[in-house]
């Protein structure tokens, strides 16, 4: 009976090496709230039991119920007739084990009905969903729309919401893209205006919109006339109800059992989420952030379960009188994958537990605000945690959504042309894979949004400390490459503003970026080998390549390479 919590060696590692201490005590607020819930935990260790045991049950429904039926809801897919979207088969039944199980409401708070968990546990969930049906985490994975609605909404529509968020009884979706506004929402045309009672309808079309079907939809809409910015636009809830007119699902390449929806708003009834003209500004960022870590997640999850595939038939698959997997050459893709994964992983839970920390500092803070205390030292942690999850959350979506389209291609590679045929689930991973580095924000978008944190160096303290420490060992020798890498990317960063060319640097973002983020992964792997020695060979294959990687970038940098594409005008004719 396989268990996608218990049989992830690696998960169950980063699970036991948490650092949840003080995002736990927020979150409980000091453990007062077992005073009002009989459940809640009483101490950081029972919380701890407590998400473990979660945690195996969520592995559990889904190696044993989930996976099993994920083949069958890629062939059926989502349907769409008479204007109505019908979920396949074996995706309602998940969804309705995992409301029974009360897993829809990880995320929100306790009075509502849900969880109360803390992001980083959250987020393995998510990763385990993943491995089982890509496409079901595209719904289960949208608790954070409860999730925004507890942030900022006021009383009387959390206790509208909620509830039936943490029962499983809505699912939600967030309407941001229309067909003139993809990554630019800026451009949201979608109108929501008030009639003259100040009640609140929406006006327009949605398009791309994942679960668009949902029985709650988050919508980014234009409240201030004549605005064409974000500081005209605002965050609004509503029902999914007749006024919501599903137009078509769109047949896409993979994640078949996630809906995709056009949808049109016809004077659509709806209610105002915190402040107007925040919408974009604080609200979306708010969303994006976590929707980042999310397809990280599901990303972890796709590799996974390529890699678990890739192995099994490695193994089973006999060539030349023995087993594949003894072949030299694919015995170094299976380890690149498995390195790759691992140090993804690594990566991925440090950015979640930022991610915590960052939301819970956010929260003490309103709360010290309306005590009247000091804020000085949560406005210097909140800061520095802002600063750190600006970065990590698109560096994270950027390198995990590629590395799961690498593995999952790998994986097809190893199968050979079984691979190719729909009988083996490699096929179907392989095309699933392909739009987690293309939503909620491209793979050259992630790059955008993670350079400036590169540029300045927003990690130097942390690399600065791990830098000094003892390491055990022939870990030193590995320290010595970090440093290396360390000179290559100032040397790098030098280059580029000494140039004084914004053009140029902006080219040059995806190498600088690729260089500071492999250089933060390896020092966190080289933490763990320092600790574990079950480490030590992830740390060294990881660290090894990474000099030769950085090198690589730094020589396309002080090249000539890229004054083509500065004058790609006269070239693309």
């Amino acid at each position: 009976m396989p268990n996608f919590f218990t049989d992830n060696s690696d998960l169950l590692y980063q699970f036991n090496r948490l650092d949840l201490d003080e995002i736990v005590r927020l979150t409980e607020d000091n453990f007062n709230q077992a005073k009002d819930f009989n459940y809640a935990p009483i101490n950081y260790e029972d919380a701890l039991e407590n998400y473990k045991n979660i945690l195996e049950v969520v592995g559990d429904i889904a190696g044993n119920f989930i996976a099993p039926r994920a083949a069958s809801v890629d062939d059926d897919g989502a349907s769409f007739s008479e204007g109505k979207v019908k979920y396949a088969k074996g995706t309602k039944e998940s969804l309705d084990l995992l409301s029974k199980a009360e897993l829809m409401g990880m995320i929100l708070p306790r009075e509502y009905g849900g969880l109360n968990f803390p992001t980083t546990i959250y987020m393995m969930a998510v990763e385990i969903i993943s491995r089982a049906d890509a496409s079901l985490m595209n719904i289960f994975g949208l608790q954070d729309i409860g999730k925004t609605i507890a942030q900022f909404a006021n009383e009387e529509l959390k206790s509208e919401y909620l509830p039936h968020f943490a029962s499983g009884n809505y699912t939600g979706a967030m309407a941001l893209t229309e067909p003139d506004a993809g990554s630019d929402l800026q451009a949201v045309k979608l109108t929501a205006y008030q009639d003259e009672n100040g009640k609140w309808f929406l006006r327009g079309v949605k398009r791309f919109i994942t679960n668009g079907n949902g029985e709650a939809l988050l919508v980014l809409a234009r409240t201030e006339a004549g605005t064409k910015d974000a500081r005209g636009l605002s965050m609004l809830v509503c029902y999914g109800d007749e006024t919501v007119k599903v137009r078509r699902i769109e047949h896409k390449l993979g994640i078949h059992g996630s809906p995709t929806c056009e949808l049109q708003f016809n004077d659509t009834p709806a209610q105002l989420v915190g402040e107007r003209r925040f919408g974009l500004l604080k609200y979306v960022l708010y969303l994006m952030n976590r929707a980042r870590v999310g397809i990280g997640a599901q990303s972890l999850g796709i590799s996974q379960a390529a890699y678990e595939e890739a192995l099994k038939y490695a193994k089973a698959r006999e060539q030349f009188g023995k087993p594949i997997s003894q072949l030299s050459v694919v015995t170094n893709i299976l380890v690149d994958m498995r390195v790759t994964l691992e140090a993804n992983r690594s990566l991925f839970y440090q950015t979640c537990q930022w991610l915590d920390r960052k939301e819970k500092y956010d929260e003490q803070l309103d709360k010290l605000k309306a005590e009247k205390k000091s804020l000085s030292e949560i406005n210097d942690k909140l800061k520095e945690a802002t600063k750190v999850v600006t970065f990590l959350t698109p560096l994270t979506k950027y390198l995990l959504s590629e590395s799961a389209n690498k593995i999952t291609y790998d994986a097809l590679q190893i199968h050979g042309g079984t691979g190719y045929m729909k009988e083996f689930s490699v096929e179907r991973l392989f095309r699933d894979a392909r739009i987690t580095n293309i939503y909620e924000g491209t793979s050259q978008m992630q790059i955008v949004a993670a350079s400036g944190g590169a540029i300045n160096d927003v990690l130097c303290e942390y690399l600065d400390e791990w830098e000094k420490k003892e390491y055990k060992g022939n870990l030193s020798h590995l320290l010595s490459h970090l440093q290396n890498i360390r000179q290559i990317f100032y040397d790098c960063l030098k280059y580029l503003k000494d140039k004084k060319d914004k053009s140029f640097q902006d080219i040059a973002a995806k190498d600088i970026v690729e260089i500071y983020g492999s250089l933060y992964i390896g020092y966190l792997l080289l933490q763990e080998a320092n600790s574990d020695n079950r480490k030590i060979f992830t740390a060294r294959r990881f660290i090894l390549d990474a000099v030769a990687k950085a090198m690589k970038n730094q020589e396309t940098i002080k090249s000539e390479l890229y004054s083509d594409v500065l004058h790609a005008d006269t070239i693309l004719v």
